[in-house]
């Protein structure tokens, strides 16, 4: 405690604030350079997306004995109806000519393949991307294009090459958008939440050093410590940084503007403030990066690598929002909250705010209130039946057609659907012509081409007959495993995207089924030593599990019949859990801790109310700050991303709104001081203490309206201090 206090002290300092600043500006010069270099340490190769010990992973590695790493085909395709004439045809000839010798190609240009019904053609052309570096795959395709362009016969890039194309123009400028969209939502809510021109300069600033911070170290994990970091991490850092951040700085001002009430010096007001809203926001910081790091249990490398990245983000936010914001705060003044500066010996506008009333109408019929909300929550989380996590296909994956899915229909309609995307069979040569047979003997393998064969191994490619990424080609895929491992066992491995697919599935499945419990259990343990209860985290981690249900399943719902979408990712259960469980711990957090502080005076039914008077509107601001930034995630044309935004979102708002404010202080007020089993607190029990003009030791005033709440609290036992 009292390491605590001197911490406060030095912080908010009269002369160490200036210290604390001049630490952080040589933080921000150290880590500007740094951050800025995060991108280039991004690896968004299939390899750093895929399960490490997948069998399709080690296809992929095992490729570079054939081909160079940084080599992938594009498959051009044309298109003419009724046919192609033939002077079109000789023009797609001498396309494919062209296409040989431009300086990307990397290999031997195949084709022109014709169609049977003479309106389509196909040329696959090996590409090199210096370090499988996807970004420039958009301009090089694009440039592919203009090459094999023919006239009055249209032409489509798709293939592993144009498919990497989509995805770097979906991903492209993804850093700027979010930040600025993150900064406007931020900016916008604290703007109505301190109705300030100025104050939320400071939270805004301090958040921004937090992520230039959180992006040097993240950084410096990655380019030294072998962190993975890809775009879809780098993204969600920027909008986890803001979120977290904004929520602990919304917390903290809210208790150093109640300090200024009682305080001349508004040192002293921010050194209370820290001493008292600083283990909780310690607390919650650490419960979520806790949590976090239970991705690193995960089989799939993008999954684990976001563990780290996002710990990393919300640990710079915290000591950012702890040291640089106070020291800004002493620094400018009370006039930074013009105008509404609040002024020593002012009324606490939350004594008889929207959560006061709120608190006291559910007084008096508490156990009506959470069973009714409690099964609400139900019903809707019913809907998550409806949620069809198996993946999605190429051209449901983005929000929009890239030219790669109208190419990839053009083949569909004309070739073996899966001629752009084949299945790759690895094993040794002595085992070449057992493994040919088994992969051509295959139901759903329309074609074998000609094996390569290198260093005793030997490469065999399988042309799919249903579209790569159907139900019916996983099926294909795992008969093909079937077969190929029983005449050459480990001496054989099945890849390709369609495997890479399946094999992400499965270890999509293996997280959920590791990674939930695991959160669940360290998130229990960390309530209760921060509680000194049982009964009460187990209650809150139940809270918090119904809202992810409901969040889930209304949102099943909406990516069904208002957004239109088929499917989703397989991991999205994963990332919206862990998202709203560990980030919904700060909710439960920022309540809890202060009604277990308020109870030790009052009782745990005043206490409640005091809690949810005091906190109610921060934990609303803060949800709608979270819930604001996870919503620009929709700004991106990836559904993944669109879904994995609206549901954290929609279950932020839920738990911020209902289920913390109204469940959670329902279940207090009836359960009254049995919440704290088996702590000592749990034993004050018995009539209603009488309600004093002053909270003892801290000089709070009561509300006039917190009388209705002794009165409800009496008629249902209350609890007291012992004298």
């Amino acid at each position: 405690m009292s390491s605590g206090r001197s911490w406060a002290a030095w912080v908010a300092g009269r002369r160490s604030k200036y210290l604390v600043l001049l630490a952080w500006l040589v933080v921000l010069v150290g880590a500007a350079s740094l951050a800025g270099k995060l991108s280039a340490a991004e690896k968004n190769d299939a390899s750093a997306w895929l399960p490490g010990r997948a069998e399709s992973t080690q296809v992929l590695d095992a490729l570079s004995r054939f081909q160079s790493p940084d080599v992938v085909d594009a498959v051009v395709v044309y298109e003419h109806r009724p046919a192609l004439s033939s002077s079109q045809r000789a023009g797609i000839a001498r396309a494919a000519a062209a296409l040989s010798r431009e300086p990307r190609v990397d290999g031997k240009v195949a084709g022109p393949y014709w169609s049977m019904d003479g309106q389509a053609a196909e040329i696959t052309v090996p590409v090199g991307l210096p370090g499988n570096d996807w970004s420039v795959a958009g301009t090089i395709v694009s440039h592919l294009e203009s090459v094999a362009h023919v006239d009055g016969v249209s032409v489509h890039v798709t293939g592993p090459a144009g498919s990497a194309a989509a995805s770097s123009d979906a991903f492209k400028g993804i850093d700027g958008t979010l930040l600025y969209s993150a900064v406007a939502v931020v900016v916008a809510i604290l703007l109505a939440t301190y109705r300030s021109p100025v104050l939320w300069v400071l939270p805004v600033l301090s958040a921004g050093v937090a992520l230039a911070t959180a992006e040097a170290l993240v950084y410096l994990l990655a380019r030294y410590a072998g962190l993975v970091v890809n775009a879809m991490s780098a993204g969600i850092l920027i909008v986890l940084v803001f979120g977290a951040a904004t929520d602990y700085a919304l917390l903290l001002v809210a208790r150093y503007r109640e300090e200024l009430r009682r305080h001349e010096d508004r040192h002293a007001a921010m050194q209370v403030a820290l001493h008292r809203a600083g283990p909780a926001i310690l607390a919650s910081a650490g419960t979520v990066a806790i949590g976090l790091l239970c991705l690193l249990a995960a089989e799939t490398n993008s999954t684990r690598g976001l563990g780290p990245v996002a710990a990393v983000g919300i640990a710079a936010g915290f000591l950012a929002m702890v040291t640089l914001l106070p020291a800004l705060l002493v620094t400018a003044g009370r006039w930074v909250f013009w105008p509404f500066r609040p002024v020593l010996g002012s009324a606490d506008p939350t004594a008889n705010g929207l959560w006061a009333r709120a608190g006291v109408r559910m007084s008096r019929h508490p156990r009506r209130v959470w069973a009714g909300t409690a099964l609400a929550l139900v019903v809707m989380a019913v809907g998550a039946v409806n949620l069809n996590a198996n993946g999605l296909t190429d051209k449901q994956s983005y929000v929009g057609t890239p030219d790669a899915v109208v190419g990839e229909a053009v083949l569909a309609r004309h070739f073996a659907a899966g001629a752009g995307q084949p299945v790759l069979v690895i094993a040794d040569a002595a085992k070449l012509q057992q493994v040919r047979s088994a992969l051509a003997s295959t139901s759903g393998i329309a074609s074998v081409a000609p094996p390569m064969v290198k260093g005793g191994s030997a490469l065999l490619q399988g042309t799919l007959a249903p579209p790569p990424d159907s139900p019916a080609a996983f099926s294909v895929v795992a008969a093909v495993r079937s077969s190929v491992h029983a005449v050459a066992g480990a001496h054989a491995r099945v890849g390709g995207l369609t495997a890479t697919n399946l094999d992400v599935r499965s270890a999509a499945q293996h997280d959920r089924n590791v990674v939930i419990p695991v959160v669940l259990v360290v998130v229990l343990a960390i309530l209760a030593l921060l509680l000194r209860a049982l009964l009460a985290p187990l209650l809150l981690v139940a809270t918090v599990v119904l809202s992810f249900g409901a969040a889930l399943g209304v949102s099943a719902l909406v990516f069904r019949w208002v957004f239109g979408f088929a499917g989703a990712d397989p991991a999205l259960p994963l990332f919206v859990f862990i998202f709203l469980v560990a980030l919904g711990i700060d909710y439960n957090i920022f309540l809890m801790t202060r009604v277990q502080e308020e109870s030790r005076a009052l009782g745990t039914r005043m206490g409640s109310l005091v809690g949810l008077a005091t906190t109610g509107g921060v934990i609303t601001s803060a949800g709608l700050v979270l819930a604001g930034t996870f919503a620009v995630l929709g700004t991106l044309p990836l559904t993944t991303f669109t879904e994995i935004g609206f549901a954290v979102a929609f279950g932020v708002l839920l738990d911020t709104m209902v289920v913390r404010s109204v469940l959670v202080t329902a279940l207090n007020l009836d359960l009254g001081g049995r919440i704290w089993w088996p702590s000592r607190l749990s034993a004050l029990s018995g009539a209603a203490p009488p309600v004093p003009e002053r909270v003892s030791g801290t000089g709070r005033p009561f509300p006039a309206s917190r009388k209705l709440a002794t009165d409800a609290g009496a008629r249902g036992g209350e609890d007291r201090r012992r004298p």
